[in-house]
């Protein structure tokens, strides 16, 4: 049965915001359990030096993928406003440069990375006991990268499209393979680190497999054979995607930097700063599913040239993420100290990772304004104003003001320094909103 796609020009702008977004956020969840059961069979069945391999090159296959990755949100922009548009020749020949440009780079991408790996994980530092599984494990990924990159892709175009359901499908499908496959691969078969990499490119596969027979025979997606695209989109396509894919640069260079201002406090520090950690990512996840549900419904207005309904998207988005936010920092700030308890249960962690959630779970809302407002900024072409709002908020604010707090307060500091940048960042996003020119970045060529 095929999946309803909407159509943002039109109707209930609250209504289909929430059923447009609870999908996306349902995939979030998912793709957050894959690398979760995945940890747990590997950390189960092979031990942690084993974890440790697939941890590293996990962070490997992601950082080198972050300028496709840019690329691909890149698309989410150019082809909304396409559908919004109702230009189907140009929302096909746009679909056809992101096929032949992602492919190309992904392919060229998984070959070197194939050969590399093992002299980029030792540029990284792994440690020697732990190499040789790392490499064969990521030698796997990489030879699998395409599989990996197409479904998230095809997840992205059909979003762009107003379908946020059927994506949810091939992460299922890929989590429910990858379950049952690893403890097959890695202990009945008894392939150790290769059965886990086995079964990740072998679940993957089977899931861009899926993603794109049913995009082509049952969603009606224009995908065609690969052709040599104009040189007019694929200027558009690096213009927008490049910015994209450094702001993911500035954000993980600007998550090291923090971690080295946390590691001088010592390892109960870094230990309870993990554990907040992992759980400021389960509660980002609400955040970052309405920014990129944003981004397809803003973006199909501004490509119909609806802006009264851009407004309006950006009003219902405040309002839906403040009331899950403020609903989400009570429940944390009640319960900090048993949810930090799930992770570890050393006292002094303990009392950091509690004071630290804490103080940083009051400012969760200033966070869910910067996701949206960066999502409608998008939406518009804006990825090079979100690259510049990006490192004024890791470089200018989060980072500096975490070292300063730290260093005048103690280990307490740096709390108060990540919750200052939030609340800072957020009032700064909100005078480039208001102020900014990224209402007059064209996208779509005039007609």
């Amino acid at each position: 049965m095929q999946a309803k796609s909407y159509d943002f020009t039109e109707g209930s702008i609250m209504k289909k915001m929430i059923l447009f977004s609870s999908p996306i956020f349902l995939t979030n969840v998912l793709q957050t359990s894959y690398q979760l059961v995945d940890s747990l069979w590997v950390g189960n069945l092979l031990g942690a030096s084993a974890l440790g391999a697939i941890s590293i090159s996990g962070v490997v296959v992601f950082t080198i993928l972050s300028f496709i990755i840019g690329l691909n949100t890149s698309a989410l922009t150019i082809l909304s406003q396409y559908k919004g548009a109702k230009d189907d020749k140009g929302l096909a020949k746009a679909l056809n440069a992101f096929v032949v440009t992602l492919g190309l780079l992904t392919l060229l991408v998984g070959i070197i990375g194939f050969f590399l790996s093992e002299t980029i994980l030792g540029w990284m530092g792994t440690p020697e006991e732990i190499l040789p599984m790392a490499a064969l494990y990521l030698r796997i990924n990489f030879a699998g990268v395409l599989f990996l990159f197409g479904y998230n892709f095809i997840a992205t175009v059909l979003r762009s499209l107003g379908d946020s359901k059927t994506p949810v499908r091939f992460v299922a499908m890929a989590l429910l393979l990858n379950s049952v496959l690893d403890p097959l691969f890695i202990y009945v078969f008894d392939w150790g680190i290769a059965g886990a990499g086995i079964a990740t490119i072998v679940s993957q596969g089977s899931a861009f497999t899926y993603g794109l027979i049913f995009s082509i025979r049952r969603a009606g997606v224009p995908f065609t054979m690969p052709r040599l695209p104009e040189t007019a989109l694929m200027k558009k396509i690096f213009k927008l995607g490049l910015p994209s894919g450094m702001s993911m640069v500035v954000i993980s260079a600007g998550v090291l930097a923090i971690m080295t201002v946390v590691t001088s406090f010592g390892e109960s520090t870094v230990a309870g700063f993990g554990a907040a950690q992992r759980l400021d990512s389960l509660v980002m996840l609400p955040a970052l599913t309405l920014g990129s549900a944003l981004n397809a419904m803003a973006g199909q207005n501004i490509g119909a040239g609806k802006w009264d309904r851009v407004g309006e998207i950006t009003r219902s988005g405040l309002i839906l993420i403040a009331v899950v936010s403020v609903t989400i920092c009570t429940l944390v700030f009640l319960n900090a100290g048993f949810l930090i308890r799930m992770f570890v249960d050393d006292p002094d962690t303990i009392a950091f990772g509690e004071r630290y959630v804490r103080t940083v779970a009051l400012f969760y809302p200033f966070l869910g304004i910067n996701f949206v407002l960066n999502g409608v900024i998008r939406a518009a072409g804006g990825m090079f104003q979100v690259f510049v709002l990006n490192v004024i908020s890791f470089w200018i604010l989060r980072f500096p003001l975490t070292w300063l707090f730290a260093t005048l307060y103690g280990e307490v500091g740096i709390g108060m320094g990540m919750a200052a940048s939030l609340l800072l960042s957020s009032l700064i996003a909100i005078g480039y909103y208001k102020l900014g020119n990224w209402r007059d970045i064209k996208v779509l060529e005039e007609k």
